[in-house]
């Protein structure tokens, strides 16, 4: 479970279980082989923190704006192309992993092959959910171009590709921002981007809300290296161990500078909140709730904990 502030724990209990009806209960509706939408539905449902179409709809609560059948569906597109991305990386071409979420991978219990299709079908699915619903033509364009650019060669894909080129090779710090910010970021900061595409808000009024994306999507990725050090499989669901030749925070800077990058990344995200906060008359609290998911024991640094 995350931990979370009263105010997000109060909107994960109220959301989660929207989010996750319709992914339970929409996939099939646009699916027409039978065990595709099998394997397609098995990660899709195997669990996760919905956190991506979490901070979409807290991005619009936070801008004081209603959440709707169809707001609600484009926020789950965004949990479709992450889960496509999941069982990509789990395939014995790239990660070879054979958990997931505490359970089986999807190659492992529908083969590599119908696995592929999985994937496949969740990525395409995830703009038909964008552009099948009944916003604004102009707000549904907009969506759909920045999820593109936010998966595709100048984002997910091109982090993975930089993963795939540079493993057992050591990068410089800014090479392993960068490769981050793709992977990891770029559907992370999409997620609070799509709730401003939503919202009237101009790109000149969010800039300090997609700051904050950046940071939170950076700050995910450095405690997700973290935990491969000092996590356990039974509590985050994968194998972890797993980064050795990989270019990861701990790998360059150790497992104290590890820490101390978090922290300062964690820190420019509230910044970055206060900022917004001042220049939209909103209140952040909800989205600097979610900061709280950083919170980890280090054993290993003497006790200190990044918040």
């Amino acid at each position: 479970m995350i931990r979370m502030g009263t105010k997000l724990n109060k909107f994960i209990e109220e959301w989660t279980p929207k989010i996750n009806h319709v992914l339970e209960t929409a996939i099939q509706k646009d699916t027409d082989q039978q065990r595709l939408f099998e394997s397609m539905a098995y990660s899709v449902n195997a669990g996760g923190k919905r956190l991506r179409p979490l901070l979409t709809l807290a991005t619009l609560t936070t801008l004081n704006q209603p959440i709707n059948d169809s707001t609600l569906k484009a926020a789950c597109a965004l949990e479709l192309m992450h889960t496509y991305s999941l069982i990509h990386d789990d395939l014995p071409a790239m990660d070879n992993d054979d958990l997931r979420r505490g359970k089986p991978t999807n190659h492992k219990i529908y083969g590599a092959g119908m696995a592929t299709l999985a994937g496949d079908g969740l990525q395409a699915l995830a703009f038909q959910w964008i552009v099948d619903n009944e916003l604004p033509i102009e707000v549904r364009c907009r969506l759909a171009l920045a999820l593109a650019k936010a998966a595709g060669p100048r984002g997910m894909a091109a982090g993975q590709a930089d993963d795939i080129q540079f493993e057992g090779s050591r990068l410089d710090l800014a090479a392993l921002q960068k490769l981050d910010r793709h992977k990891t970021g770029a559907l992370i900061s999409y997620a609070v981007t799509a709730g401003l595409i939503m919202s009237p808000v101009t790109t000149e009024q969010g800039k300090s809300l997609r700051r904050f994306a950046e940071q939170f999507g950076a700050a995910f990725q450095i405690y997700d290296d973290i935990l491969d050090v000092v996590g356990d499989e039974k509590t985050i669901g994968k194998p972890v161990h797993q980064d050795a030749n990989k270019n990861t925070y701990p790998n360059l800077l150790g497992l104290s500078g590890a820490y101390t990058a978090l922290q300062k990344t964690v820190d420019n995200a509230k910044e970055a909140l206060a900022m917004a906060e001042a220049s939209l008359g909103v209140d952040t609290s909800l989205l600097a709730d979610f900061c709280s998911y950083f919170v980890i024991k280090d054993e290993k640094n003497n006790g200190k904990t990044a918040r």
